[in-house]
């Protein structure tokens, strides 16, 4: 199991399948406010759930495609982490958080994702890094903007939430400008 260091209290653990049911927990305890911006939780309803998509990403990971990470913090499973959509041509992945609203605002997922984002232009000597959300998830815009990622553009209607489409903002790293 891959394991993150992200501080002293928090870190990032590869997702397991004995994770399934404090994952499933942690999004049914907070299926309203991760609704909003995360159209999938719609289909988590199980325990099941849950364990298939942390298997499909073990899956993922075998095949350097994906990589699925516990945000823990104190002990305590509070959002999730991920990298997908590697594309090895171009040396570029993608980076996706969620943290259930009692934890947010605390700087946990921009430590979290300064960590992961050091990860994969250390140790998997990616070149870009990119961060795609919703426009209108404005809490979601403010972390690569602290990380000094750069806005690249607006992809007009390039996502169906709840049967609306809406605009993504993308916002990209590249590893010669990553300070930290």
């Amino acid at each position: 199991m891959l394991e993150l260091t992200v501080n002293n209290t928090t870190s990032l653990r590869q997702l397991q399948p004995e994770h399934a049911p404090a994952l499933f927990q942690l999004i049914n305890s907070s299926r309203k406010t991760l609704r909003r911006f995360l159209p999938w939780v719609d289909y988590n309803t199980t325990e099941e759930h849950s364990l298939r998509f942390i298997e499909l990403m073990l899956r993922k990971a075998d095949e350097q495609e994906a990589v699925a990470f516990g945000i823990w913090h104190q002990g305590e499973l509070c959002g999730v982490i991920d990298l997908h959509g590697w594309d090895h041509a171009l040396q570029k992945a993608e980076i996706g958080y969620w943290i259930v609203e009692a934890h947010q605002g605390k700087g946990l997922v921009t430590d979290s994702c300064k960590a992961l984002v050091g990860y994969a232009f250390s140790a998997l000597r990616l070149n870009k890094v990119e961060v795609r959300f919703a426009l209108q998830n404005e809490k979601s815009a403010q972390i690569p903007i602290k990380l000094g990622f750069t806005k690249e553009g607006v992809l007009r209607q390039s996502a169906k939430l709840h049967g609306q489409y809406v605009d993504t903002v993308v916002m990209g790293m590249l590893r010669k400008d990553w300070k930290y």
